[in-house]
């Protein structure tokens, strides 16, 4: 990732993204900053957290995809605030019109869905068995219970 630009290294880490989805019959694309589209619309979105290093040096970038499986396309645009500027920077008028998720595009239960972009990964990068530790599962349980579990949490509105 050193030396890529911000908007370059979306495009780089989403790439395993676009061959898992092309191994599952979806031709879709990179659609810059943080989209990766089909011919149906939006299929997943992306997002960063970058953090500096102890020293103010290189630190490390958090990047993840979110897809969507299915969805309920009201109930979306109830909660999520889109605004014009959004939509006419990808050339459409309705958020709903926008999105069209796997299911509909794969005809796969979801599992399948998940298997096939777990193999895909292996398949170019390889993977190890890992295992949480106890204590790790203890942390996430009360985390789970003290913070996320609340209304402070689950009902908050950036």
């Amino acid at each position: 990732m050193q030396g890529l630009s911000f908007q370059d290294s979306y495009a780089y880490l989403d790439d395993w993204v676009l061959g898992a989805l092309g191994d599952m019959g979806i031709r879709a694309w990179y659609q810059p900053l943080n989209d990766i589209a089909t011919d149906q619309g939006k299929i997943a979105g992306a997002a960063q957290k970058r953090m500096v290093g102890p020293d103010g040096g290189p630190g490390a970038v958090l990047h993840h995809v979110t897809m969507s499986y299915d969805i309920d396309a009201d109930k979306m645009l109830e909660v999520l605030r889109i605004g014009r500027e959004k939509l006419s920077d990808k050339g459409t008028r309705s958020a709903k019109k926008r999105v069209d998720p796997l299911r509909r595009q794969t005809g796969l239960p979801r599992e399948a869905v998940i298997d096939r972009m777990i193999a895909s990964f292996r398949a170019r990068y390889g993977l190890a068995p890992g295992r949480i530790t106890d204590g790790e599962l203890a942390r996430a349980e009360e985390l789970a219970r003290s913070k996320f579990a609340s209304v402070k949490w689950t009902a908050r509105v950036p």
